[in-house]
């Protein structure tokens, strides 16, 4: 079953983001208070905890929930693999795939310690369809691919 490991914001643009216990999702805008947060395709970012454990086993143990900048860690869920359009329940939210990867600008402190990052590869974004309140541990559903 997957679900939600932890809620990450950060209130400025190119910092890992903090986990809470709780985020607000609001629809057709993303996390409230956190910085990627807009009318836009890539509101809300997340990436599999089991794509973390593949850099904590290239020699960064330390990484955390967030330091990919990744708005929502999950476990349980293949994210690269959902096609675009590919509606997900998560909690009491409807969000919509819009993207898979991106391209990575600048290369981040992690990728210059381990001469590679995850998120460019395995991260997907989504629109929030419909908000409500999520939190860690909440279930993630497929609901349309």
């Amino acid at each position: 079953m997957a679900k939600v490991v932890a809620i990450n914001i950060s209130t400025k643009k190119g910092e890992k983001k903090i986990p809470v216990d709780k985020a607000v999702f609001i629809e057709n805008f993303g996390i409230e208070g956190d910085a990627h947060a807009a009318d836009w395709h890539r509101q809300v970012s997340l990436l599999g905890k089991e794509s973390a454990d593949k850099m904590r086993a290239a020699g960064l143990p330390d990484i955390k929930d967030g330091d990919f900048a990744e708005n929502i860690t999950t476990e349980g869920i293949d994210l690269n693999k959902l096609p675009i359009g590919t509606k997900l329940k998560i909690g009491p939210t409807l969000q919509e795939v819009t993207q898979i990867g991106k391209e990575c600008h600048q290369r981040c402190a992690i990728f210059h310690q381990v001469g590679d990052c995850v998120m460019p590869k395995e991260g997907i974004f989504t629109k929030v369809l419909k908000g409500g309140e999520v939190m860690a541990g909440d279930i993630i559903e497929i609901v349309e691919r």
